[in-house]
């Protein structure tokens, strides 16, 4: 049956850009939006929480998390996520994307598109993470910003108690509370799209449904060629026919998106901390609680504007004419040069005259990351495998991406602690810091660059030639 339903998926491959398609990219991206939106939002979150519970009025800093209590608010949303990829990523293959709306559906919803466009429209889906990112940004900057106008208060330092007033309790619920609304709003018109062709036809095995749902969508009559199932098509995750086939690949998914991850959301969760500790965000003591949440959201907007969004959109410009690939592997060499830039003459960075150069050579991380493996890792993955396997593949990787994130997480929070035990946050043990952290970071992209290798070039071809599913009895 590979060739019968071949018939129409060739005809999607073939079809113009619509509406739909368009469509297809908001409602997917959603999850996206609300993800990143999350974590630009946890790290004005934790610091806003530190002031107000911990609050220590003996003490010459604002309070802050406990090493305990922060790891868990910056943890446990990646955990959640990891096991959610694992079991929805298999979930996807039994009952089908659209019964199972989670980040894995959204390999196949835009996987309808030409070989020419396909990688342009699935890094749209993911460029939604930066407009997520300017969403939380924004809302920060509004919340904060009105709520230090109405209850204006003291610098800690003149004020241990009034720097922090209650009214800055609502602050954090409604930043958070916003986060929510996108994805309610977007889950009724997900459930009005049809399932995606691929899995009805090539899982499922209902051609007939799969026809009429895309001849109805995209607006063209297609027929369907009655033809024989190849069985040699039909190995499953773990016979040796998959690990001849997609072994390499799969490791090399895998292992491109943990690296990847560690980097990512260390530098995104602890960039305030990384910014204070170069003197470009004031010290907490110099500010008030609410104004702290303005400064930290005003400096990590800018960076997100200037250098991540971009990021995300040079990818979707670029990646059907360079390739995958050679994204990825650019990627992952810049941000190994402009993370050791910034690490080994560390010293030199922090002085006064020189925080602006560590922003610039920072904010390129951020930008390369972006126009590079933190798009193509959740691309490639979303075409490289067969149909019947894809989303429990794209599972596997995203998880294990996830796994890196909280690597990244937990390690970060730790190792960044300066190596002086009387300079350290309270709680935290002595760490190796920010410097040798950054070194580090230093190491995991290069070790990125050389996993890459182990990814193909998907650029140019079908969903179907490249899973090996264009093949037919001889």
């Amino acid at each position: 049956m590979a060739d019968q339903q071949l018939g129409v998926l060739k005809a999607l491959d073939v079809a113009k850009t619509q509406l739909y398609h368009f469509t297809a990219i908001v409602i997917a991206g959603m999850g996206f939006f609300t993800d990143a939106y999350d974590l630009f939002c946890v790290s004005l979150v934790t610091k806003l929480l530190g002031r107000l519970y911990y609050f220590n009025p003996a003490s010459e800093k604002p309070g802050s998390l406990p090493p305990h209590v922060a790891a868990a608010v910056n943890g446990v949303a990646l955990c959640g996520t990891l096991a959610g990829q694992l079991f929805f990523g298999w979930l996807g293959e039994q009952l089908g994307r659209k019964k199972v709306y989670g980040i894995t559906l959204i390999m196949m919803i835009v996987a309808q598109l030409l070989p020419k466009t396909r990688g342009a429209f699935i890094a749209a889906v993911f460029a939604m993470q930066g407009v997520g990112i300017l969403a939380g940004g924004f809302v920060a900057l509004a919340v904060s910003s009105i709520f230090d106008k109405k209850f204006p208060s003291p610098t800690y330092a003149q004020d241990r108690i009034l720097s922090t007033p209650p009214q800055a309790d609502y602050i954090w619920r409604i930043i958070v509370m916003f986060g929510a609304l996108p994805a309610a709003l977007t889950y009724y018109w997900r459930m009005k799209m049809p399932e995606t062709a691929r899995y009805t036809a090539l899982v499922a095995k209902n051609i007939k449904k799969a026809t009429q749902d895309m001849s109805k969508v995209l607006q063209v009559d297609l027929e369907v060629e009655e033809r024989a199932e190849d069985p040699k098509l039909n190995y499953g995750l773990f016979s040796k026919e998959f690990l001849r086939r997609h072994g390499l690949h799969l490791l090399g998914t895998t292992s491109t998106w943990f690296l990847l991850d560690i980097a990512f959301y260390s530098q995104n969760l602890f960039q305030k901390d990384i910014f204070s500790a170069i003197g470009w965000i004031p010290k907490a003591a110099t500010m008030n609680a609410i104004h702290e949440v303005f400064k930290i959201a005003k400096a990590q907007t800018l960076i997100a504007l200037c250098s991540t969004v971009p990021g995300y959109w040079f990818t979707v410009a670029f990646i059907d004419i360079i390739g995958r690939f050679a994204i990825q592997l650019m990627g992952f060499f810049f941000m190994t040069v402009f993370m050791f830039a910034i690490a080994f003459p560390y010293n030199h960075w922090i002085l006064p005259d020189n925080r602006i150069g560590f922003v610039v050579m920072y904010s390129l991380t951020f930008f390369f990351a972006n126009f590079g493996p933190n798009a193509t890792t959740f691309i490639v993955p979303a075409e490289i495998f067969p149909a019947r396997l894809r989303s429990t593949c794209h599972g596997i990787s995203a998880a294990t991406g996830k796994a890196g994130a909280i690597v990244g997480a937990f390690g970060f929070l730790y190792a960044a602690q300066p190596q002086d035990k009387t300079k350290t946050d309270a709680g935290y043990p002595p760490g190796i810091g920010v410097k040798n952290s950054l070194i580090m970071l230093g190491v995991i992209n290069f070790v990125g660059m050389l996993f890459t290798f182990l990814v193909p070039e998907p650029k140019g071809k079908s969903l179907e030639e490249l899973s090996g599913e264009a093949e037919v009895d001889k």
